[in-house]
């Protein structure tokens, strides 16, 4: 499950649109996949690791103002299907990240 954290949000401020991709779009680690646009800013999202996207978050275009209550539960943004496992190694956990 991919989105974007409670500390990325809070830096954006509210946010007022988020653009997502499609199932079955693929993507290379750290390729953006979309784009979630604040009062503040619009900022590209990317892809942690490679993989298939298999479901999208349909809540959030309707009610992308979510993200700014439950960024890192509801407002998750993509469900992808990894493709190389291995990069799982390259990422930060929660602990490291704050």
């Amino acid at each position: 499950t991919v989105g974007i954290t409670d500390f990325a949000q809070a830096a954006l401020g509210d946010i007022v649109f988020v653009d997502l991709p499609e199932p079955d779009d693929e993507f290379e680690a750290k390729d953006s996949f979309g784009s979630v646009e604040s009062v503040k800013a619009a900022s590209d999202v990317y892809a942690p690791v490679s993989g298939k996207v298999l479901e999208v978050n349909e809540a959030l275009t309707d009610e992308p103002a979510l993200v700014n209550t439950s960024a890192e539960d509801e407002a998750w943004f993509i469900k992808l299907e990894i493709t190389d496992e291995s990069e799982l190694s390259g990422l930060m956990g929660a602990d490291a990240y704050k």
